[in-house]
């Protein structure tokens, strides 16, 4: 797809070529018609003032007939006082109207001639231009040429400049085009190379094109900018990672102090075991911060063989009594490559987000999309029949600490770090967590699904359910 930038560019081009052609050549026509007349004019003039000259002290040639003129000159005749013609190169009789044009007066400085250019006596007749100048014994000369030979060079170059107007506006179009490409290219290399900059992946550069223009600036300031933010994550990720590690022991003394303490028969037992509460969800929030800095910053996962199906019924084996009944929908293996801890995590956090919200029971399935539309995919799929999630919330619950309901309390909400958890190790697998509408069947709720690709897979595939948003 062109980009705007380009396609301003080629017509402020085209139009900067039409405004430089329509002043030019008007300037050029103007000047070449103004010389062409003026050579006219001139040729004119000199044969006027050759047979004035001959007429001085001579008498007017034998029958009125005056030699042809020469230099493409039509017409030369000459007039009397009283305005009869009484010579011509031409019939004395056939005289053209020559527009009342009459000689200067004697008093006229400066002035022995005058010059006209006649307009067409009828509509398709040609234009003349005509000199007359005066001559000894009151006479008047006067000479005459048809225009036509001008009107044809002027007609020819405004046609010439016409017909070469709209090319030159073109090519001036299409090399306004291909530069300003030629010169973007770095900056779409520049900007392609800045889109795959994420936040895993913040050790990743932009191409420096070389050079010391304002495009290389830009790459170098741009790299620049991603080095500060690399070493900025990297201290913020490693202090996170430090104070959660540190508070782990902190609060495992605190905890066991606590746990002492309600064991025994004291008056501040409710106090105690509300303290102890609070110690219990800071620990399991500094164990999410660690893990979460782990992924942030961590290696890549294993890739053993990993049966999702097994790991959902282990889960589900894991928990003898729910809140509401657990079913696990898994009829097959489900392989994929993956860090069994890791996924058993992320499962756990799934479960675990929907046992607080469900109303009546919560379904786990365990499949695989072989004929997806961007590859094979497996999918683990927690569904609860709760009060659901508005669709613009659906991508927010993935960022970290966001806890949808205003209400929630310490005791029944999570920590706000579960599903991030969910994503951050899904898409260290290459894949990716969703949080997706009911089955047209199940009435309220909603699907929360971690799709991974299948053994075989490139990374970052998704299932058609993610897609198409139902099934």
């Amino acid at each position: 797809m062109a980009s705007p930038l380009r396609r301003r560019a080629a017509v402020a081009a085209a139009l900067a070529m039409a405004a430089v052609l329509a002043g030019g050549g008007l300037w050029l026509y103007t000047l070449l018609r103004a010389n062409l007349l003026d050579n006219t004019t001139n040729r004119t003039e000199l044969a006027a003032r050759k047979v004035a000259a001959q007429l001085d002290g001579r008498a007017l040639p034998p029958g009125g007939r005056l030699p042809a003129p020469e230099s493409g000159v039509d017409l030369v005749l000459v007039r009397d006082a009283q305005g009869r013609t009484v010579a011509s190169t031409g019939d004395l009789g056939d005289a053209p109207d020559l527009g009342g044009l009459r000689p200067p007066a004697p008093g006229d400085a400066g002035e022995d001639s005058r010059s006209a250019v006649l307009p067409p006596a009828h509509p398709g007749a040609e234009r003349r231009a005509v000199v007359v100048v005066g001559a000894p014994g009151a006479h008047e000369v006067y000479a005459v040429t048809v225009l036509g030979d001008v009107d044809d060079a002027t007609r020819a170059i405004a046609l010439g400049l016409l017909a070469g107007a709209p090319p030159l506006i073109g090519f001036a179009a299409a090399l306004a085009w291909w530069v300003t490409g030629h010169a973007l290219r770095p900056v779409t290399a520049i900007r392609t190379g800045l889109a795959a900059v994420t936040a895993s992946e913040l050790d990743r550069r932009v191409p420096d094109p070389g050079g010391a223009d304002e495009i290389a600036r830009l790459a170098r300031t741009v790299n620049a900018t991603l080095d500060r933010l690399e070493r900025s994550d990297a201290r913020q990720r490693q202090f996170t990672a430090d104070a959660s590690h540190e508070l782990r022991n902190p609060l495992a003394a605190v905890r066991s102090r606590l746990e002492v303490a309600l064991a025994a028969d004291r008056p501040d037992r409710e106090s105690v075991a509300a303290a102890l509460a609070d110690t219990e969800r800071l620990q399991r929030i500094a164990a999410d911060l660690l893990l979460l800095a782990r992924l942030d910053g961590g290696p890549a996962p294993r890739a053993e063989p990993v049966d999702l199906a097994l790991l959902a019924a282990e889960d589900l084996a894991r928990r003898p009594a729910p809140r509401v009944p657990l079913r696990l929908d898994a009829p097959a293996p489900v392989p994929a490559p993956g860090d069994p801890a890791r996924l058993e995590r992320a499962l756990a956090n799934l479960v675990d987000n929907a046992l607080r919200h469900a109303r009546t029971g919560v379904v786990v399935r365990a499949a695989a999309e072989p004929s997806a539309e961007r590859g094979p995919c497996v999918v683990l799929e927690v569904e609860d029949d709760g009060p659901g999630i508005p669709e613009p919330d659906r991508d927010r619950v993935f960022e970290r600490f966001v806890r949808l309901d205003a209400d929630r309390g310490r005791t029944g909400g999570g920590t706000g770090l579960g599903l991030a958890i969910v994503r951050e190790i899904a898409r260290a697998h290459g894949g990716d967590a969703h949080a997706l509408p009911p089955r047209a069947d199940a009435g309220s709720g909603i699907r929360l699904v971690l799709c991974l690709p299948a053994p075989g897979a490139g990374p970052g595939r998704q299932p058609a359910a993610l897609r198409s948003g139902n099934s």
